[in-house]
């Protein structure tokens, strides 16, 4: 029996509806949402499956007010909060960080720019001595290690994926900027206005809404030979000694993404939790307006996704490209089109902004995949908005 999808979808982007049922037949989703805005406008509002991805917690349904961790999705929210205080005028994106954090000037450090820990050239994508998730815990111990550690390169001049370290960094900045973590400013000054079902550190109130995550397996997208790995790239990832396997390790052993206790504190590098509805409408409010609220002018949406590095990445191995804490359209991390900016999480989930056609997009799951950046089912939904808008 086919799995039943909930929701709606405005006339136009029925493909939408069609590669979200494909996704679940044939790409191994159990639990998901997908949900589109364009010109500020829900065009597409989809659900279906399970709530939790092995039914631990039982048969529970997905429902339309379920939200799942999004990992590294989590980065392009966390990335508004520098570029909202550059906009009103409390944060100079080229100013040394050690201006506002004393203590980040350790070890050559007083070099490091305040763009840097937005384009991944800041040199600090792992930790000498990784955290334990008992210790991650601590809101302010990420933020202590960044600051002490030295940086594997000379600050930028080069760039490498913070997977880890990014929303320490963050974090650890925005508190001197602003006296809050980068969770609470999101909660009060984007979150709120925007009534959106996100979060960076899990109110106690909203633990119920949240599925369990795990890994799914899936078919090989057919004749797509880059599924499979460079050589080079797998040898990264196998060895404990590079510097990919090390950055992705920066609290070791990894922490349990269902455990309550790491869903309470907020890690803006990884540990966000949302609604597909949520992150979508995130990014509608980067590039428009929103029953009324609007979060970057346009100077802070080119900002956003003008060129910062671009080139093969001292982490991830492939070739990348970011803006100011985005990603933007490449190879590595196809979004809708060359002006599209956004984040994958690692597994599965997607949001995006893609301000020439006026659409943006959420994808959050509970299966999560092999994939770093570019999973076969967010590609599918992008790829039918792509259609849908082709007509």
């Amino acid at each position: 029996m086919g799995v039943e999808v909930h929701g709606t979808v405005t006339e136009g982007f029925e493909p939408v509806r069609e590669a979200f049922t494909r996704n679940f037949e044939h790409l191994g989703d159990r639990g998901a949402a997908v949900a589109v805005y364009r010109d500020g406008r829900r065009v597409v509002d989809l659900w279906a499956g399970a709530k939790d991805v092995n039914g631990t917690g039982g048969t529970e349904p997905w429902r339309r007010d379920t939200a799942q961790v999004v990992r590294s999705a989590t980065k392009g929210v966390a990335a508004a909060v520098p570029l909202l205080l550059h906009q009103y005028g409390e944060l100079d994106l080229d100013a040394p960080v050690g201006r506002h954090w004393p203590e980040f000037k350790a070890h050559g450090k007083e070099r490091v720019l305040v763009r840097h820990l937005l384009n991944h050239r800041a040199g600090l994508p792992l930790l000498d001595r990784p955290l334990t998730p008992a210790e991650a815990l601590d809101p302010l111990r990420g933020a202590e290690a960044v600051a002490a550690q030295a940086p594997l390169w000379e600050p930028g001049t080069d760039h490498g994926y913070h997977a880890l370290t990014y929303g320490w960094l963050l974090d650890g900045l925005v508190r001197r900027v602003t006296g809050q973590g980068a969770g609470e400013w999101i909660a009060d000054r984007i979150a709120a206005p925007l009534g959106l079902d996100l979060w960076l550190g899990l109110p106690g109130t909203e633990a119920h809404r949240v599925g369990r995550v795990g890994p799914v397996e899936g078919p090989e997208p057919s004749g797509a030979l880059r599924a499979r790995p460079k050589r080079s790239v797998t040898a990264a990832y196998d060895d404990p000694a590079s510097v990919t396997r090390r950055a992705f390790a920066a609290i070791s052993p990894s922490p349990d993404p269902n455990d309550p206790a790491f869903r309470a504190v907020a890690q803006p590098a990884a540990n966000g939790i949302a609604t597909a509805d949520g992150l979508a409408r995130f990014y509608a409010a980067l590039i428009g307006r929103v029953d009324g609220v609007r979060l970057f002018e346009a100077a802070t949406v080119a900002r956003a996704r003008a060129e910062e590095s671009a080139g093969p990445d001292r982490v991830l191995i492939v070739g990348t490209r970011f803006g100011l804490g985005y990603m933007l359209h490449g190879s590595a991390s196809p979004l809708l089109a060359p002006g599209s900016f956004g984040h994958p999480g690692r597994g599965g989930s997607l949001g995006f902004a893609d301000p020439e056609s006026g659409v943006a997009f959420g994808y959050v799951t509970n299966g999560f995949r092999t994939t770093v950046t570019s999973d076969p089912r967010a590609q599918a939904l992008v790829r039918a908005v792509r259609s849908a808008l082709a007509g």
